[in-house]
C-alpha cells in the first residue's frame, strides 16, 4: 500500500509534533506540504523531513490555494482558525486530522460537521488521550466489569503552575474571547474522556470557577512590566529563570523551535513571555470544577487548577464491587476487588515502548490513523472522529456557561437541542 500523505496547516507546538511522526512511520507516512506564517518554524521541522521548497507554504491560505496535495490534512492553525481552515480544506477534497478544541466557538462545531457530512469528508479530531495505554487500560478494566457497576468518578487535572502561567496566562490561549474558554483548550480532553470511559452520556452539570490570582490588584510591590526591569524577589513566574533553565526542553521549544540562551533571552524581551504575569490581559478561568450526573445515575467530579508544582492527571473510578485509581504522567494504574487484601498494579510498560507526547497518544493516534486508512482489522470504537469528540466540546461550553452563571444547572438534551434552532 502507498504511504497516506498528509499536509499539515500550522507548524507549532502541536502540528510539528504529528509531521515529525513520518520519522517514526517512514514506510506508512509521508509530509507533502507545511504551512506556517513564520520561516523559522519550517526551516526547522525541514531539517528532518526534506521538502523541495515548492511545498513550504508561508501561510495556511498559500496552501490552500493549490490544488489538493496530500491525502489528509493537519489543521493544527489557531483555534478561531479551524473552521474557515477546515471547511476550506475539505471543500478541496482533504480529510482531516483536526486539533483539538474543533472550534473556539459552538456554531462552528455544527457548520464544520455539517459541511463535511455534505462533502463525504472523514474528520478525527486529535483527542490523544483516548489512543494512551493508560486511559485505554482503564476503559478495558470498566467494560470487563473489574469493579462491578460504575458508581462515581473522580478526576483531577493539575496543570502545573509553570503550564498554566506560559500558555493560559502569557500564551496563545490567555484570553477566552481571542482563543478559547480554559475548559475547552486544556479540559476538553478531559471531557472526552470522562464519557468514553464510562460507556455513559451526561444529562445535566454544573460547574464553578474563578480567575482571580494572575490579576493587578496581586502585582508584588516594585513589580516592572517586564520580567528584565523588575527587582521582586523570589517570583516563581521571573520570565528569565522560568525560560533559560529549561533549555531545550518544553516551554522553551515554543519560544523557539531550536532553542538557545540567547534566542530565548531575547524573545522575552520582545514578547509578552517576557511580561509580568500580574500585568496581562488574561481573563481564563484559574481553577474549575464540572459537577456531571451521567446516564444510570453515575456521578462525575472533575477538577482542573492551574495552581499545582507538578504537571500530571489523576482518576479514580468507584464501582460496585471494587476501585480504579491511577496517575497518567507515572504511568501508575491499579485496580483493587473489595475483600482483595492488595491492589493489582497493571503493567503499561510492556504494552507501549514510547510515553512521549501525551503519554503516547500522539504517536498512536497517527498509527490508528494510517490503520483505518490501510483498511487493518482492528477496534475502531475509540477513534475520535468528529460527532464522537464534539460532545466534550458540547461538555466544555456547557460548563463555561454554567461557571458564568454562578453554577446554574444546564440539562445537556437542551443545550445540545438549541444548537441546531
Amino acid at each position: 500500500m502507498k504511504k497516506l500523505t498528509f499536509a499539515v496547516m500550522g507548524m507549532g507546538n502541536r502540528g510539528t509534533a504529528y509531521a515529525a511522526k513520518a520519522l517514526k512511520y517512514p514506510e506508512e507516512m509521508e509530509i507533502a506540504a507545511m504551512a506556517d506564517t513564520r520561516r523559522i518554524r519550517l526551516d526547522a521541522a525541514n531539517k528532518y523531513l526534506h521538502l523541495p521548497e515548492d511545498r513550504l507554504f508561508d501561510s495556511a491560505d498559500a496552501l490552500l490555494a493549490q490544488p489538493k496535495l496530500a491525502d489528509i490534512m493537519i489543521v493544527a492553525t489557531q483555534d478561531a482558525q479551524h473552521r474557515d481552515h477546515a471547511i476550506r480544506a475539505m471543500e478541496l477534497g482533504y480529510d482531516l486530522l483536526l486539533e483539538k478544541p474543533i472550534s473556539n466557538k459552538l456554531e462552528d462545531i455544527v457548520v464544520i460537521a455539517e459541511t463535511a457530512k455534505r462533502l463525504g469528508r472523514q474528520v478525527i479530531v486529535c483527542h490523544v488521550l483516548r489512543y494512551t495505554v493508560f486511559y485505554q487500560q482503564v476503559k478495558r478494566l470498566i467494560d470487563e466489569g473489574a469493579i462491578g457497576r460504575v458508581r462515581t468518578v473522580e478526576a483531577n487535572e493539575q496543570v502545573g503552575y509553570y503550564h498554566y502561567a506560559h500558555s493560559y496566562v502569557r500564551g496563545n490561549w490567555h484570553n477566552r474571547a481571542a482563543s478559547s474558554p480554559m475548559i475547552l483548550a486544556k479540559c476538553s480532553h478531559d471531557m472526552d474522556i470522562l464519557q468514553w470511559l464510562t460507556g455513559k452520556q451526561c444529562i445535566k452539570l454544573n460547574s464553578f470557577g474563578d480567575q482571580s490570582h494572575f490579576v493587578a490588584g496581586n502585582c508584588p510591590e516594585g513589580a516592572a512590566e517586564r520580567c528584565f526591569d523588575c527587582t521582586v524577589e523570589n517570583c516563581p513566574y521571573h520570565a528569565p529563570n522560568f525560560y533559560v533553565g529549561r533549555i531545550p526542553k518544553w516551554p522553551t521549544t515554543i519560544l523557539q523551535p531550536e532553542p538557545t540562551e540567547e534566542n530565548i533571552l531575547q524573545t522575552l524581551r520582545d514578547t509578552d513571555y517576557g511580561r509580568c504575569v500580574y500585568k496581562m490581559d488574561n481573563d481564563v478561568v484559574e481553577y474549575q470544577t464540572v459537577n456531571m450526573l451521567l446516564e444510570d445515575n453515575v456521578t462525575v467530579t472533575f477538577q482542573m487548577s492551574g495552581f499545582s508544582n507538578n504537571q500530571t492527571r489523576s482518576l479514580r473510578v468507584m464501582g460496585t464491587e471494587g476501585e480504579i485509581w491511577g496517575n497518567f504522567h507515572d504511568n501508575k494504574l491499579y485496580y483493587q476487588r473489595f475483600g482483595e487484601t492488595a491492589p493489582t498494579k497493571v503493567d503499561l510498560v510492556s504494552l507501549c515502548d514510547d510515553f512521549t507526547g501525551h503519554g503516547g497518544g500522539d504517536a498512536r493516534l497517527i498509527y490508528d490513523v494510517i490503520r483505518l486508512y490501510r483498511g487493518d482489522d482492528f477496534d475502531t470504537s475509540a477513534i475520535t472522529l468528529l460527532d464522537r469528540s464534539a460532545q466534550s466540546h458540547y461538555l466544555a461550553f456547557a460548563a463555561e456557561q454554567s461557571r458564568l452563571e454562578g453554577g446554574e444547572l444546564i440539562h445537556m438534551q437542551k443545550f445540545v437541542d438549541s444548537l441546531t434552532k
